[in-house]
């Protein structure tokens, strides 16, 4: 079981940023850990080091594809006995 939720909201400067968005929701989809995208920011589930190796790629792809500046906003659950987005949600699920 996971042991870190992250909720990530990535902020590259630019005037078409949409792309770079979408970019950086690609490496977490290659990442292969379990995500959710949600309006203002993607959650992301597994391990804290693993989740912190994500965030870091999709900070350096930002620059790689034209960005100066990136800004992460991160919120970051860590539980060593284990955690799921599900857990946290599934009251709200019809």
């Amino acid at each position: 079981m996971a042991n870190s939720l992250i909720s990530i909201q990535i902020i590259p400067k630019g005037e078409n940023v949409i792309p770079m968005v979408d970019e950086a929701i690609k490496i977490i989809e290659e990442s292969g850990v379990k995500y959710e995208v949600h309006p203002l920011e993607t959650t992301m589930e597994g391990e804290l080091s693993e989740l912190f190796a994500v965030i870091e790629k999709m900070n350096v792809r930002m620059i790689e594809i034209g960005s100066p500046n990136v800004i992460s906003q991160v919120k970051i659950l860590y539980q060593p006995s284990g955690i799921m987005m599900d857990t946290l949600t599934e009251k709200y699920r019809a």
